[in-house]
């Protein structure tokens, strides 16, 4: 009985002291990054290398996806709204819908999955073969060569992409609206005009640029910390996605309740 007593304070206590850890190697990889940052003429290059595969690699399944939402959000505010508000409402919810929630947090998922688990995977390889400790031993920074170009290009490419797939969104609901209900351009474009404000689209690329941060630093930390062989990288790569998606969906309520509900 006593042993069992002891267990849960264990795991808390265990459980407390990994957590602590993590915060301290997370809080000297980004102090690394900040003194890294000098290195321009390394990490530059190799920056836009970085953008062209997160915007270009990522630019169709983030259209494809957010088209979808946008024509599934039409389809289920008919269903919900005709009959008891003006029609021209339902632009408006469609174009909130999608700028304020759906196509950042779906845009963060989705590169939470294909860039965080890229990154994690590629640096977790070059953990485990040696090659992040070759680079260290001939007194080159890891850092500018390999964590900063992600994380600038991750924090640069990501907004834009959101921004795609805003309007990709919002281009498939007037258009799936148009197929199931008799509103004309003039009524979309007016109930998209009455709802919105111009914080809106601010708000957007925010939640973007603090996604792209989440995802871009917890899988280069994941992928930098990898631990025994190839069953590491796997569990890096897991533990990558997981955790972005998890932070992403946090950070979700957490600026929501920061910029809308002042």
């Amino acid at each position: 009985m006593a042993t069992e007593a002891l267990d849960f304070p264990r795991l808390v206590g265990r459980w407390f002291l990994n957590a602590t850890s993590h915060v301290g190697r997370v809080t000297m990889l980004l102090a690394d990054l900040v003194r890294s940052l000098n290195e321009v003429r390394i990490w530059v290059p190799r920056m836009f290398t970085e953008a062209w595969n997160i915007g270009v690699g990522s630019l169709f399944i983030v259209l494809l996806i957010s088209g979808f939402a946008g024509g599934v959000t039409a389809l289920q505010a008919r269903y919900q709204f005709t009959g008891t508000i003006p029609i021209y409402y339902l632009a408006g919810v469609i174009v909130e819908s999608i700028v304020l929630e759906l196509g950042p947090v779906l845009t963060g998922l989705i590169l939470a999955g294909r860039i965080g688990a890229r990154y994690a995977a590629e640096l977790g390889t070059m953990r485990v073969t040696e090659q992040i400790d070759a680079l260290e031993s001939l007194g080159r920074s890891p850092s500018s060569h390999l964590i900063i170009p992600r994380v600038v290009a991750g924090l640069i490419m990501i907004p834009v992409l959101t921004v795609f797939a805003d309007v990709m969104g919002i281009g498939a609901g007037w258009f799936s609206m148009k197929l199931v209900l008799p509103i004309s351009d003039a009524d979309f474009a007016y109930g998209a005009r009455t709802f919105w404000r111009p914080f809106d689209a601010t708000y957007s690329i925010i939640k973007a640029f603090f996604f792209a941060a989440c995802i871009t630093v917890i899988s280069c930390y994941m992928g930098f910390n990898t631990q025994q062989g190839a069953e590491g990288v796997g569990r890096s790569t897991t533990g990558a996605v997981v955790s972005s998606s998890v932070m992403i969906l946090l950070l979700d309520v957490i600026l929501t309740k920061l910029l809308l509900n002042q």
